[in-house]
């Protein structure tokens, strides 16, 4: 059984009328110990999806579906319940690491209080549980005493990923969390990340709109756009030869390191993804689509197997295709 199970999850925003598809039918699972990342642009559903895993979302947003943790739906837990598994058995690093730590709380305090809640340590005990996990993430011991101001973007994404690990949780759920940081800083972020879920056996879902990041990082690989999965399968398999166009697209977005052309001239796609208040019908990528036919705008397909352990939902999927490229 996999660590967790998502089925069929759908996420809507307002109601009636008004009623915005953000999340629509999504399926994924993760095992114990494996890394998924989740590709796509901004407003494709990425952090709606990950803030729905632990119902983090607003009271105007409605779930349906199932979000099996270990085996126990995070849909009917009570809140009790709820409260016991967010950060002892799955946790989340944001993005904004200024923006999700408080300003007038020294770190340590900040991340001594979910080991203070959930494992019932005295404040002695905490103390030294601090200091142990920012000697993990690569910060002195010293450094608890500081505000958040105090530190460099780096450090403070490193102190998001000590409170992360501070419960001891077998899911970490990572929402870009590389985005604000200077290419070096992320490497090193990534890297840490890598080490950490190795060391501690840890399964990680991670969120980016890079595929190369997450190629390098992740196992599999996940691309969402309009709020649904449209291709996953092995990482690298994705990254150097997806099935579907949109996931062609965000691979060729990036210049390849050695490959002069692409550096000269990365490749994009024209125009944005759709309002999800107004999505066009059939396949909702094919307004953007370079290879579109007839039948994209009368047919939503489903995700069909393009090759071992890959999928796609494209009505290309099995087809001969002269050009891979876009």
């Amino acid at each position: 059984m996999s660590l967790l199970d998502v089925r069929n999850l759908r996420v809507t925003y307002g109601s009636g009328a008004r009623a915005v598809p953000a999340v629509r039918g999504v399926d994924l699972s993760v095992a114990a110990g494996q890394k998924l990342g989740i590709a796509g642009e901004s407003g494709c559903g990425k952090s709606t999806l990950a803030l729905a895993l632990l119902r983090l979302l607003p009271a105007s947003a409605s779930l349906s579906g199932e979000i099996l943790l270990d085996g126990e739906d995070v849909m009917t837990m009570k809140w009790g319940r709820l409260r016991a598994v967010r950060w002892a058995g799955a946790s989340i690093v944001f993005q904004g690491a200024m923006h999700s730590l408080n300003a007038v709380y020294r770190i340590g305090e900040q991340i001594a209080e979910p080991v203070l809640l959930h494992h019932r340590s005295t404040p002695a005990a905490a103390k030294k549980r601090v200091a142990g996990l920012l000697q993990q993430v690569g910060l002195p011991a010293a450094r608890a005493d500081a505000y958040p101001h105090e530190l460099s973007g780096g450090q403070r994404q490193r102190v998001m990923i000590a409170m992360a690990l501070a419960c001891d949780p077998r899911l970490i759920v990572a929402d870009e969390p590389t985005t604000a940081l200077d290419v070096m800083i992320q490497a090193q972020i990534l890297r840490l990340i890598e080490q950490l879920v190795a060391e501690q056996d840890i399964s990680l879902l991670m969120i980016s709109h890079d595929l190369a990041v997450l190629a390098d990082t992740c196992d599999r690989l996940a691309v969402m756009y309009a709020g649904r999965i449209v291709e996953e399968g092995p990482a690298q398999s994705v990254y150097a030869a997806a099935e579907h166009p949109y996931g062609r697209a965000l691979s060729a977005a990036f210049p390849r390191v050695g490959d002069a052309a692409s550096r000269r001239a990365p490749r994009g796609l024209p125009g944005d993804p759709p309002d999800p208040a107004a999505l066009p019908g059939g396949c909702t990528f094919h307004p953007r689509c370079p290879v579109v036919l007839d039948a994209c705008a009368a047919e939503d397909p489903p995700l069909s197997v393009a090759a071992d352990g890959h999928r796609a939902a494209c009505v290309h999927v099995g087809a001969v295709r002269s050009e891979k490229s876009l």
